[in-house]
């Protein structure tokens, strides 16, 4: 037993998480950098949640509409983000140079990349809500989305291109706000717009006091205005003369090839990673949705169920990003190594819980949704399967994000290609349709692709070349 507990002990000590002729200088201790991590952090996982949360919540409540409601507000998420595929990779961009210049000590540098972010952001958010618009019916038929449901897709869908624009600008701004280590802020407008949306999926959906019965339309609106508040807070952070990114810093707002060329070289390789991941999830949404409506309700419920554990991981990462690329530029690369193997540590413990949570409460966590028992005995067998996933899930992302810190989005785009582009969508319909598994096989098919996109993420980080990225 003495022997198990110092193994657990070493596992979680930075001093057994480096080589000694990686060493820069003097660490802190590991309750410093466990503190530190988490500061930056749990903002971020919280953040992360609630936006995921945003998704579920128009699935929930709109759940007593019937399993054709569930699927017409489900098939338009991946189209959603497709849209906002290019928005996302400017992000990672923006993230990973603000973080740069901030462990350099260059603010200006920093300021002049958030207001590039912004500029360009506002232009290609405004083009693809438009796109978006006109394009709706084809975008739900791409999707898969039957005639059951397609007219409500459709109207669901168009309302809700109207908040990408507001999505957009909030969630580059806080990119910006992340690269500098300001995860709260980003926390905080994410609160109040989930809140702005439950009160009015409330009111709308049902038709609650003087407010009509809108249905899945109501779902659409009410994301509407969250998404508007969320952006509006986000905006009003920048205004105060002593905060970092501030307005009233020194500095123009004309974009700067000087300053986009490095955001450039991280977001190209960036949209590269999104564009496969989207696609890729594009394809694989279509096998299953022509597995029929009850089929891809009980699979919409159950990713909704799984995005949760993506978010916690999707927020380690932010933090595992921002400290890497901080860490870089302040020259301790041996830090930004410790940084990145502590997130792991730290959502392996997470993923320890989340696992007892969705293997505990598999059919309790479906019945939040619907009260279909076919849709409940379904969807909680393949929370057998989620309970295992998150671990390779959580582990993969936080890995991605440090790599993103660094620089090296080439990689992480290739991983993605072969693992969500060609391994998930490939399989999934095999196992589906010829082997005749459906849905079950459907979710083999994002068991394998967790699983193969951890190795190959970990294994770039282990082997330690992102260190060599100059941005």
């Amino acid at each position: 037993m003495g022997a198990l507990v110092q193994k657990i002990r070493n596992y979680f000590s930075v001093k057994h998480m480096i080589r000694p002729d990686q060493l820069q200088g003097e660490l802190p201790t590991s309750g410093t950098m466990y503190r530190q991590f988490m500061a930056m952090a749990w903002p971020s996982a919280v953040e992360s949640v609630l936006i995921g949360l945003v998704g579920a919540v128009d699935t929930m409540m709109v759940g007593g509409l019937g399993d054709a409601a569930i699927a017409a507000v489900g098939i338009t998420n991946q189209p959603k983000f497709i849209l906002l595929c290019t928005i996302f990779a400017l992000n990672i961009g923006v993230t990973a140079v603000v973080a740069r210049r901030k462990g350099q000590g260059d603010q200006e540098g920093a300021v002049q990349a958030t207001r590039n972010g912004i500029i360009l952001c506002t232009m290609i958010a405004a083009f693809m809500a438009v796109m978006g618009y006109f394009l709706a019916e084809p975008f739900m038929r791409l999707a898969g989305a039957n005639d059951e449901y397609i007219t409500d897709a459709v109207a669901y869908f168009q309302i809700l291109v109207v908040s990408i624009f507001f999505q957009a600008l909030n969630t580059t701004i806080n990119a910006a706000q992340k690269g500098c280590g300001n995860t709260r802020i980003s926390m905080q407008t994410n609160m109040v717009s989930n809140g702005v949306n439950v009160v009015f999926n409330y009111l709308l959906i049902n038709g609650i006091w003087i407010f009509p019965r809108l249905e899945v339309r109501g779902a659409a609106i009410a994301t509407c205005l969250g998404s508007m508040v969320a952006c509006t807070i986000s905006i009003l952070k920048l205004l105060p003369k002593k905060t970092y990114l501030s307005v009233h810093q020194p500095g123009g707002w004309k974009l700067s090839k000087q300053v986009l060329s490095p955001i450039f070289k991280v977001s190209s390789s960036a949209l590269v990673e999104q564009l496969c991941m989207r696609v890729g999830f594009l394809l694989y949404a279509m096998t299953v949705a022509n597995l029929g409506t009850t089929p891809y309700a009980t699979h919409i419920i159950c990713m909704n169920i799984l995005s949760i554990s993506f978010c916690f991981g999707d927020g380690f990462a932010v933090a595992s990003s921002a400290l890497v690329g901080q860490n870089l530029g302040a020259k301790r690369p041996d830090k930004a190594i410790l940084y990145g193997r502590v997130g792991q540590r730290i959502v392996f413990l997470v993923s320890c819980v989340l696992c007892v949570l969705f293997f505990a409460g598999r059919h309790f966590l479906v019945d939040l949704y619907t009260d279909s028992p076919e849709v409940i005995t379904m969807g909680g067998n393949i929370m057998l399967m989620i309970a295992v996933i998150t671990f390779f899930q959580t582990s993969a992302v936080v890995a991605a994000g440090a790599l993103r810190g660094a620089g090296d989005t080439k990689y992480v785009a290739m991983a993605s290609l072969v693992t969500t582009a060609i391994v998930r969508p490939a399989l999934s319909w095999i196992l589906c349709y010829p082997l005749g598994w459906g849905l079950y096989g459907a979710w083999l098919g994002v068991l394998v692709d967790q699983a193969l996109r951890l190795v190959l993420n970990f294994g770039r980080f282990k082997a330690g070349k992102w260190m060599q990225i100059q941005l």
